[in-house]
């Protein structure tokens, strides 16, 4: 599902740094416990570092594409543009897409036309020149989905967020390749499931990743080397999270005393 922005300026709005959280976990066809608590929690985070943030808990459709066109007009304004999505993921023939809790899925053409595609995101941030965007998603669980000619797979402890074809043995979602400025982390490698960890409030992935965003001067890359030791080690290599990278500038969440990353 494409969604579009808006040509108009906010004025005034002049925002540094710009993030979309959403954590969607009470679906129709399959609840989710720790998506919504999740998102909460980053949320809070980002807004304790200076990012203006646009939030949203148990999104439909709709909800999202008015959420993602809000982000997309205030992007080109952010020097640092930041998606955090925690929920259902569906891969189809190689691309991703994001669920929202009104999703009614039968077949491949109701996740196309009921999902968001995460590749169509990734264009719209590579339009805007300068600065960085991270795309954070915790959406690799298997998913409960029943399709037509694939079933979808769920893993938060013990559902996971990807499709699971089996035609293609296409499990989690595909591997991206993030245009320049721009960093994906995935939850899991590609064709891979993410546990949801729903006995302890958190997905183990969350946990971690909120962990490290806090500390001082931790840049991007060495903060999501430390978060896939971290949910590696918890989860007895069965959960492996992953990155694609093209970022050309250092970033950290917080900066260290001297308001510089640590290199």
């Amino acid at each position: 599902m494409a969604f579009a922005a808006s040509a108009a300026n906010d004025a005034g709005s002049g925002d540094l740094r710009t993030a979309l959280v959403i954590g969607n976990g009470a679906y129709r066809q399959a609840a989710l416990k720790n998506p919504a608590r999740d998102a909460d929690a980053v949320a809070l985070a980002l807004k304790g570092m200076g990012f203006v943030v646009i939030q949203r808990e148990n999104a439909t459709l709709r909800e999202m594409l008015e959420s993602l066109r809000e982000f997309s007009n205030k992007a080109s304004k952010s020097r640092v543009r930041l998606v955090f999505y925690a929920g259902h993921g569906v891969q189809i023939k190689g691309r991703n897409y994001l669920m929202p809790i009104d999703a009614e899925v039968q077949s491949e053409e109701d996740v196309t036309q009921q999902g968001i595609d995460i590749s169509e995101v990734l264009e719209r941030l590579a339009v805007v020149k300068g600065g960085v965007n991270l795309v954070i998603l915790d959406a690799c669980r298997n998913n409960p989905f029943v399709l037509a000619s694939a079933q979808v797979a769920d893993a938060r402890g013990v559902r996971t967020r990807g499709l699971n074809n089996p035609t293609t043995n296409a499990v989690g979602l595909a591997q991206v390749q993030a245009p320049s400025g721009t960093m994906v982390a995935f939850s899991t490698a590609p064709g891979s499931v993410s546990i949801d960890n729903s006995t302890q409030g958190r997905s183990v992935y969350a946990k971690h990743f909120l962990a490290y965003m806090n500390v001082p001067g931790l840049p991007i890359e060495k903060l999501f080397k430390q978060v896939r030791a971290a949910v590696a080690q918890e989860t007895l290599q069965q959960q492996i999270p992953w990155e694609s990278s093209s970022l050309m500038g250092e970033f950290c969440f917080r900066p260290d005393l001297a308001g510089r990353c640590n290199g």
